[in-house]
């Protein structure tokens, strides 16, 4: 199918695309009422942590008022089996309020379009956690040719969250293991993203109850001490220069020493007029 096809798709609230458009989808939508046991979890749904106190709560609701919303199903090889495509915590929780029998929707998706609709519908109820929300849009990006761009649009959501919750994804597995579990949280790990130490850095967080603030200025010292090491590895000679230069500048002034009598000096200026001081004392002629 083609992407702006799926754009289309994809673009369409999570109703619409169980109610509607069955003939775009080749197959005719229907609801009827099937045993449990004829249901199976999918391959392709996003969430994989289930919360045992969040199910219990709502087996128990459902056992109260029954299970109002369907899932959303599709038919297995031999027709009187289905795969879940949308509703997986629904049908826990209504084994665990004994019912025998839930209404479901049937729709003939391909596996594309279950991956779609899975993702759709856990991001709109925000039933995953940063891991599994990061790990859904990878999937249709890698399997499916869509851009950060193309997804920000049809889930709604900004890019900088998109590229945020992708960038999850790179931190050490026990680090994205904390975040699943509920004990980290994302604006703890995006603190952490491309730290050499985020495992350790993450245990702290958890054992002494961190902030994110306090998270991220930790981990700006952390990044800061092999600099400050190095700095403190220089020569007096070398480091007075700098101090020199720092006040007859007023600017930070750095010498790094290379091989024999080489080096380089780095003057580091914050605004364009700064950078037109140093221009002007440099071009400055000696009378």
């Amino acid at each position: 199918m083609a992407v702006s096809a799926q754009k289309k798709r994809l673009g369409r609230s999570l109703a619409s695309l169980i109610g509607e458009g069955a003939e775009e989808a080749g197959a005719r939508a229907d609801q009827q009422t099937v045993p449990l046991s004829a249901l199976k979890a999918s391959r392709f749904n996003p969430r994989r942590d289930f919360s045992d106190a969040q199910l219990d709560e709502l087996a128990s609701s459902i056992r109260e008022r029954g299970l109002v919303q369907p899932l959303v199903v599709r038919p297995l090889a031999g027709g009187d089996r289905f795969e879940i495509v949308a509703g997986e915590r629904r049908w826990r929780a209504a084994q665990r309020a004994n019912l025998h029998e839930v209404p479901v929707v049937i729709r003939a998706l391909s596996d594309q379009e279950a991956i779609e609709v899975a993702i759709i519908e856990n991001v709109q109820r925000e039933d995953l956690n940063a891991i599994e929300e990061g790990e859904g849009y990878h999937a249709l990006m890698q399997g499916h040719g869509y851009t950060q761009e193309d997804l920000a649009k049809v889930i709604g959501k900004s890019r900088s969250h998109l590229a945020n919750t992708l960038r999850l994804l790179k931190l050490p597995k026990s680090v994205q293991d904390l975040v699943r579990q509920g004990g980290l949280s994302a604006g703890h790990a995006r603190a952490l993203i491309g730290h050499p130490d985020a495992a350790a850095i993450a245990a702290r967080i958890v054992k002494e109850g961190l902030t994110v603030r306090q998270v991220e200025a930790l981990a700006q010292e952390e990044s800061e001490k092999p600099k400050r090491k190095k700095a403190a590895g220089k020569d007096a000679n070398t480091r007075a220069a700098e101090s020199e230069l720092h006040d007859a500048l007023g600017l930070k002034v750095e010498i790094k020493s290379g091989r024999g009598e080489r080096g380089e000096l780095r003057i580091r200026y914050t605004s364009f007029d700064q950078f037109e001081d140093i221009r002007t004392r440099l071009m400055r002629r000696p009378r």
